[in-house]
């Protein structure tokens, strides 16, 4: 009697997947920019991964997701992304958000909800509007606190060293 081969392949949750992609806005953060990092995941395997890079790169598009979409599409050599799901750290802007129905990934998956410019349900809804071409399904709020405190805590950061540097210069002009 022979054998068939059985392959499984191990099912991560969305936990695990955000969990990576805050070590990706932990590596965003050493760099000096806003720690948000993106990973796009198809049949449980990493296709492409991404961090913000508008500080570095003086690129107002060079958001994670960007990053990572421009990966996947090298990758896959198609900017078609189907039945693949994006995790990222903070909900998507509206460039990102078209991005993302524009390269029809099939689910969004983000951490902190961006009450100023996100597009996937707190200002706006640009990825789950039937008026475009293609919606993704969209579940927000994954390791919501976690992804909220690794942002928060950059800002702060950024705003203390601010303080400090205006301080410093107010001392050099007074010598």
């Amino acid at each position: 009697m022979s054998k068939s081969l059985v392959t499984s392949t191990v099912e991560h949750s969305d936990e695990y997947w955000m969990q990576q992609a805050m070590q990706l806005a932990h590596s965003a953060q050493e760099l000096g920019e806003v720690p948000v990092g993106a990973i796009l995941v198809k049949d449980g395997v990493v296709v492409a991964q991404g961090i913000n890079r508008s500080i570095c790169d003086h690129n107002a598009c060079a958001h994670a997701e960007i990053q990572c979409l421009q990966a996947a599409g090298q990758s896959l050599q198609n900017y078609r992304l189907i039945d693949t799901t994006l995790y990222v750290t903070l909900e998507p802007c509206p460039m990102c958000a078209g991005a993302i129905v524009h390269a029809r990934v099939k689910r969004v998956v983000f951490g902190a909800y961006d009450y100023k410019t996100g597009a996937a349900g707190s200002v706006m809804n640009l990825l789950e509007d039937s008026r475009l071409n293609h919606q993704a399904e969209v579940v927000g709020g994954v390791l919501e606190q976690a992804c909220a405190e690794q942002l928060s805590g950059f800002f702060k950061l950024r705003r203390q060293q601010q303080k400090a540097l205006k301080k410093a210069q107010k001392v050099e002009q007074q010598d």
